[in-house]
């Protein structure tokens, strides 16, 4: 090789000797050469060859030599032509480099090639260029890693881009598109390829890519999410609220929201207490009254003489009103007899004198008159209850006698019930009318022995005028004088309360001696209670339990049990009395005690427990708190409603609470009154049937707690008496206030029905009603038709709590003696099955209910995440409950189904995403609304993209 290399090195020699005697003339001004072009560095790119180039100025000849040995002269592409400026030749020579040559190179350095250009003077040579292959690694060295960085904080993301040749070049891009240092100070890409921003701002959170490329390929590293979160700070507490009561003891609160700022983008909430209360006294407002007259004052010279007094026995104080009437009052100290001149003459003196005497004739005599009637009352009073005796009335309380009769006014409107009993009759209640009944005064409020109803015989030859419709009404002409007589044998003297065997029902004939009786806890006739419980299976699709005619179900999120598993799950609800309350005595139950099961299961995320309660939450004036039986059947708190708290949510509606619950147990809700306003509801029934003697019949009237559980052992009670319900179930609000309730039975059709005297109002300390958990209160009252051809029945049951809320229970009914109809039983919508599993148990589907989360939990810029779904859809209370969630959006979507689980439809949940600024709300159909949800949610994959008539189809 050598030796071939000399001989051309020495033929191209003798070549250019030869060109140079040929050119004499340019060997005279001949320079060497200088090139104009040198080879540069190249890459061969997969198969391509690369083009190496050469140009020199003069140039006899040009030759490359690659790796130290000169390439072959046909290898050469020439080009030639002469400088006009100059006339000296410029030479341009090229040469093609393959992979194939690179690859065969196995050289200390890389493969290179360089330009030896010739002239009269000599040779010149060019710089080296290297040739390699190109490629790019398809692995990054070091990928961006998604962070959490608190605002202003700084932004650090790391990239190593693929070992290549050339080395690569990195690019930033951020949401797709590319982030230039130059546009943002803020943000440094130069620092060893890593992307830098300085003070990390909310419109900085987004999705990082690391993008490398070179002349090969580009690449693009993994997705790195950016959240830029704010932690939520208190804002100042806002003035102490006025005292929630006029006078008197009651509660005052203060308020703080955590907005400053507020938490964004996942950042922490506030913690400690977003409301304070306070005990406050508001002094009660005290009414002006008069002091005593003061003495007169000597009489004027206008015959007219003055007292005063004054307004200060007390003064009015805090608003209280001021005195009414004339603080001055002026008398004629002369009866009239003073005139401006003097005194009257003697004549007018004395025919005024003898006036005044025959007045006072006329006043004594009627005064005697009257005290002789007095006195005939006394003994005809004493003479009728000597003879009264008989009846084992011994004392009376004059109380009753003097207490006096109350007037109500009221206007009621009875609409047709087809459970009611003879609900075709529509007597006119809508005109307002005026009755009176009479009033109870008990000793004290803790006597709660109220006299037995008793039966007094009708007086002899009693002539009473008649004239009343209703009597025509009912079937009894109407004449003018209506005799009452009747033979004593045919009325009982008493009646006794039956408790036990009979079930707390009234009948039989007692002894003639009249016997206490007390309202009866009707949970203390029930014998034999099981515990309410249903159970079904479920899987990973979820579904509902309910738990029938009580207000209660359990809704298990899809997802909540893992996939390839099923679990029996059960919910009951305790039928004992509860151990839920404090020992202190100032909490109430509210809700059944409420277990689901089994112990030890774990959900993947909480489930939704309803129960139903009757506490007033229209106002503050309740503490009210959710506790859990604990392992050694004690009971722990596990939040107070208003609070906010981390292990569980509680959404109080007006009769329902909604929980999140992750654990399995019994839990209740209790509250505790923290003024006497608060109140709680109770639901009124009246039930009737007769007794086995045909003559007696039985109104029974039940107080309960306003929840469906406690007014089913009422129905359950009565199927078993074969009662019938002679109104339908109203509502009472009964107030904290420590005043008794009274049941009163008025308007009995006196000639036709009877009652025992002194029985017709019966009472319920407050102490039973507070205090009844979920127990049914009855009371009894027991009529006796004076005759078998009475057949119906109508009068009023007044229930009304002392100084609070009063109800009024309409009775109309026929007495039918053989008929043996039972109770109706009272269902509800969500007693039809126990159990739902799968999309059946949902309102919202499946794929639309992904969409929403997939939309919703990711961070948005603009705002648009979870916790804007909470604000419309009203869950925007105790938001760090569901940042600590997996999936915030599938919780929240977890709570509103089970709020809506009775009246609500997805065009509720529709119209808050519209208000989100979607899309417009234009349709109203069941079908259409799941079109309009599936458009209002921007879907980021392609697989849940459904058409309308796929939603269509799941919906139906």
């Amino acid at each position: 090789m050598d030796t071939c290399g000399a001989a051309l090195e020495q033929s191209k020699i003798r070549y250019f000797q030869r060109q140079r005697s040929r050119d004499g003339l340019s060997a005279m001004s001949g320079t060497l050469p200088h090139f104009l072009q040198e080879p540069d560095d190249a890459y061969i790119v997969k198969s391509n060859p690369i083009k190496l180039r050469c140009r020199a100025r003069p140039a006899l000849q040009i030759f490359f030599k690659c790796n130290g040995e000169w390439v072959h002269q046909n290898q050469h592409t020439s080009l030639e032509h002469t400088e006009l400026g100059t006339g000296l030749k410029i030479r341009e020579v090229m040469i093609n480099v393959s992979r194939q040559q690179v690859e065969d190179f196995h050289g200390p350095e890389d493969y290179w090639c360089l330009c030896v250009a010739w002239s009269h003077l000599g040779t010149s040579k060019s710089r080296k260029a290297t040739v390699r292959i190109a490629y790019l690694r398809k692995n990054f060295e070091q990928e961006p890693q998604g962070m959490e960085v608190p605002i202003n904080g700084m932004i650090v993301l790391h990239c190593r881009p693929p070992e290549g040749v050339p080395a690569a070049e990195v690019e930033w891009l951020k949401n797709e598109e590319l982030v230039s240092s130059l546009e943002d100070i803020n943000i440094d890409t130069r620092a060893d390829h890593n992307l830098i921003i300085n003070e990390a701002r909310l419109s900085d959170s987004g999705n990082y890519t690391c993008l490398a490329s070179n002349i090969v390929a580009r690449r693009r590293s993994a997705t790195a999410t950016v959240i830029v979160f704010v932690n939520g700070g208190w804002s100042s507490w806002t003035d102490w609220s006025e005292c929630n009561v006029r006078c008197g003891r009651g509660i005052q609160k203060r308020t703080r929201t955590c907005t400053n700022p507020a938490p964004l983008n996942g950042g922490a909430f506030c913690e400690g207490m977003s409301v304070q209360k306070s005990t406050c006294t508001s002094p009660c407002p005290v009414d002006g009254g008069w002091a005593e007259w003061t003495m007169w004052s000597v009489c004027s010279s206008e015959c007219e003489r003055q007292r005063t007094r004054e307004c200060t026995d007390p003064e009015p104080k805090h608003g209280g009103r001021l005195c009414d009437g004339a603080a001055l009052d002026t008398d004629n100290c002369t009866g009239d007899l003073c005139i401006q001149g003097g005194i009257k003459n003697k004549k007018v003196i004395s025919e005024l004198f003898l006036r005044e005497f025959s007045n006072d004739v006329a006043l004594y005599s009627g005064l005697a008159a009257g005290l002789v009637t007095v006195v005939v009352l006394v003994i005809a009073v004493t003479l009728y209850r000597r003879n009264q005796s008989e009846y084992g009335v011994d004392v009376i309380d004059s109380s009753a006698l003097t207490g006096g009769f109350q007037s109500f006014s009221f206007k009621s409107a009875r609409q047709g019930n087809p459970l009611l009993m003879n609900s075709s009759m529509q007597p006119d209640l809508t005109v307002s009318r005026t009755y009176t009944g009479p009033i109870c005064f008990p000793d004290s409020m803790e006597k709660e022995l109220i006299p037995e109803p008793a039966l007094f015989d009708p007086l002899p030859d009693l002539k009473v005028k008649v004239h009343s419709s209703f009597m025509v009404s009912l079937g009894v002409s109407e004449r003018a004088e209506y005799h009452a007589k009747a033979p004593s044998q045919t009325f009982p003297r008493g009646v006794v309360q039956e408790i036990g065997g009979g079930g707390g029902t009234l009948r039989g004939r007692g002894k003639s001696q009249l016997a206490p009786v007390q309202p009866v806890l009707v949970s203390s006739m029930m014998t034999g209670k099981r515990p309410l419980r249903t159970s079904g299976v479920f899987g990973h699709g979820g579904g509902r339990l309910v738990v029938p005619n009580a207000g209660v179900s359990l809704l298990v999120p899809h997802g909540a049990i893992e996939e390839d598993t099923t679990w029996e799950l059960y919910m009951s609800i305790t039928q004992q009395d509860s151990s839920a309350l404090s020992d202190e005595g100032q909490e109430i139950l509210l809700s059944p005690e409420v277990t689901y099961g089994p112990p030890g299961l774990t959900f993947s995320c909480p489930v939704a427990l309803t129960v139903a309660h009757c506490a007033d939450v229209s106002s503050e004036d309740w503490n009210i708190k959710l506790k859990r039986q604990t392992q050694d059947n004690s009971w722990e708190e596990v939040m107070t409603v208003e609070e906010e708290s981390t292990s569980c949510y509680c959404l109080l509606d007006t009769q329902c609470c909604h929980l999140l619950v992750e654990r399995p147990g019994c839990y209740a809700l209790v509250g505790e009154a923290l003024t006497q306003a608060a109140g709680k509801r109770l639901r009124l029934a009246a039930f009737g049937n007769m007794e086995p003697n045909f003559l007696n019949y039985s109104i029974r009237v039940y107080c309960v707690d306003d929840t469906p559980h406690a007014f089913q052992e009422v129905v359950s009670v009565e199927r078993g008496r074969g009662g019938r319900l002679l109104e339908e179930p109203k509502t009472l609000l009964f107030r904290a206030n420590s005043f008794s309730l009274q049941v009163s039975i008025q308007d009995i059709p006196q000639f036709l029905w009877s009652i025992k005297p002194f029985t017709t109002c019966q009472e319920f300390s407050f102490s039973q009603v507070w205090c009844s958990s979920q127990s049914p209160l009855q009371c009894a009252f027991s009529l006796e038709r004076y005759s078998p051809a009475a057949n119906q029945l109508s009068c009023k049951i007044s229930v009304r709590q002392v100084k609070g809320h009063e109800q009024i229970l309409q009775v109309y009914t026929t007495i039918a003696e053989n008929e043996k109809d039972t109770v109706p039983f009272f269902t509800q919508s969500d007693c039809t099955i126990t159990s739902q599993t799968g999309s059946r148990a949902f309102k919202i589907p499946l794929s639309i209910h992904q969409r929403i989360c997939a939309t919703f939990d990711t961070a948005n810029a603009k705002g648009k995440d979870w916790q804007l779904l909470a604000q419309k859809l009203h869950i925007d209370r105790n938001l760090g409950y569901f940042a600590r969630q997996t999936s915030p959006s599938a919780v929240i979507l977890s709570l509103w189904e089970a709020q809506h689980q009775e009246r609500g439809d997805l065009d509720t949940l529709a119209s808050a995403l519209e208000e989100i600024g979607k899309v417009q709300s234009k349709h109203s159909t069941s079908a259409d609304t799941l079109d309009r949800i599936s458009k209002t949610i921007p879907s980021s994959d392609s697989t849940m993209n459904r058409s309308s008539e796929e939603l269509d189809a799941n919906h139906t």
